[in-house]
């Protein structure tokens, strides 16, 4: 019989640590603007030891990469200090601002905060296809695999979600698109 700790060990070796270099790779591919990745990959395990030790991880990597995405946003909420030196060398530069305005941003942060609401209010298997879906981008088949579920099962969750969520936004007054 193995205790707490040697369980715990037991888990993170199993479910977490092989997914170290996807991770590292998700983070690089979507945050290469971080400073310190080892810093980011080391701030994830502690959440996600955190979020074991008070209660079931069911989809280990899932969480992991979600826990990944959250420090790393966390990371750029926190970095408000602008050095004096970073200051001149924007003045002296002839670089052309071309990210959004402040309305467009925000616009853009309501946009996926709706849509984040709208997968939240999912069951919990279309939302766990979902997430896999929209946030990872992993296939079908994958996602299949993942969750130990059929291509076809995987496929009718997609359509259902997508549905669900028209349907979110409409009774929001938000217009969406059909093809």
């Amino acid at each position: 019989m193995l205790t707490p700790k040697q369980e715990s060990t037991r888990w993170f070796d199993e479910e977490v640590r092989p997914h170290e270099s996807s991770l590292r790779s998700y983070i690089r591919a979507v945050f290469p603007q971080l400073p310190d990745i080892d810093d980011l990959v080391q701030e994830s395990y502690v959440r996600l030891i955190r979020a074991k030790e008070a209660g079931p991880i069911i989809r280990a990597k899932a969480y992991l990469f979600t826990t990944a995405r959250n420090a790393a946003l966390d990371f750029f909420r926190r970095r408000k200090i602008i050095s004096i030196e970073n200051v001149a060398d924007f003045e002296n530069s002839n670089v052309i601002d071309d990210s959004l305005n402040a309305s467009d941003a925000l616009n853009k942060q309501q946009e996926l905060e709706t849509l984040s609401s709208a997968v939240r209010s999912l069951p919990p298997r279309c939302r766990q296809v979902m997430t896999l879906r929209l946030l990872y981008g992993m296939p079908q088949k994958e996602i299949a695999q993942e969750l130990k579920i059929s291509e076809h099962t995987v496929k009718a969750q997609l359509a259902k979600g997508m549905r669900k969520c028209a349907e979110y936004f409409d009774t929001r007054g938000i217009k969406t698109y059909k093809t």
